[in-house]
């Protein structure tokens, strides 16, 4: 089936706070030079698009969460006075069914992971800040994930601020593309499957050229077991086993491999020297000093 666009807002089993009618989602020339969003690259996926506010959410119905999401930040305009409120709810332009709610997270250690950070795509004049923030905490935009809080994650959760700092010298702007890598063998749990990892795509102008870095996080089990056993100790309607967060820079044309998804020019661009190793393919990161933004 092909990919379905939802651009005003309609009636569905939740009711919204505000209408989502007229947003108009990610923008593939933020940074000039075109940067399509991300899609499945078989015809033959089913994805609905859905725009927000300076992000879009590319979703997978057949599996309930995002195959993608694409978000413009703007970094010489983002304001961080706008609380949080985190007022999750379903989007009304799509039936209930076909999106991971709050069934999924309650009683059970699992946290709404934020694919577009919430703070990412709040920026300009403060009424569309305002109405981006709460845009963010739409079910379509998170996916289960581990409760536990280590290295790894804080790594992940400041990879934008760090690639703005790099990106400070030029006009402070970022597309990101993140979203769940949805395999066949995630293991089930309430009617839809946990993702074991995440992956992530920032694109950015270096030396006036478009430039890409790609990034990974894992929170399979632990790896010192097969998964099979692994999984065996799962108990029955308790959520799958997860293990500690961890985060790799990876080659951009790993993302596309793993997710079956067109990433544009995104592969040719990438800053990670591509002589590597396939032990040393993915690097991972202890820090945000051990990222490859090249010479």
């Amino acid at each position: 089936m092909s990919s379905s666009d939802f651009s005003a807002g309609g009636g569905g089993a939740e009711a919204a706070p505000q209408s989502l009618a007229g947003r108009t989602g990610y923008d593939e020339l933020f940074l000039g030079p075109p940067v399509p969003l991300p899609k499945p690259a078989a015809a033959d996926v089913e994805t609905v698009i859905l725009p927000y506010t300076h992000f879009t959410v590319v979703l997978r119905p057949d599996r309930r969460l995002a195959a993608a999401t694409a978000v413009c930040i703007d970094g010489q305009r983002l304001l961080d006075d706008v609380p949080r409120e985190d007022n999750w709810r379903l989007d009304p332009r799509l039936p209930a069914a076909r999106q991971v709610g709050k069934e999924v997270y309650a009683n059970n250690t699992l946290d709404r992971g934020h694919l577009v950070r919430r703070l990412d795509p709040v920026w300009g004049e403060r009424g569309e800040a305002v109405q981006a923030n709460d845009d963010t905490f739409h079910f379509t935009n998170a996916a289960p994930q581990a409760a536990v809080f280590n290295q790894g994650k804080t790594l992940w959760q400041g990879l934008e601020n760090y690639l703005l700092d790099h990106a400070a010298q030029f006009d402070q702007k970022l597309t990101v593309f993140t979203g769940p890598v949805l395999h066949d063998s995630d293991p089930p749990y309430r009617g839809m499957q946990v993702p074991l990892r995440f992956w992530k795509v920032a694109a950015f102008l270096q030396s006036g050229a478009l430039a890409s870095t790609a990034y990974v996080l894992d929170q399979s089990p632990d790896l010192t077991r097969d998964a099979d056993r692994a999984f065996a100790g799962a108990k029955p309607g308790e959520p799958p086993p997860l293990g500690a967060f961890r985060t790799f820079q990876v080659p951009v044309v790993d993302i596309a491999e793993l997710t079956l998804l067109d990433l544009g020019p995104l592969p040719a661009v990438d800053l990670m020297p591509p002589a590597r190793a396939p032990e040393t393919r993915w690097r991972r990161l202890e820090s945000h000093d051990d990222i490859d933004l090249g010479s």
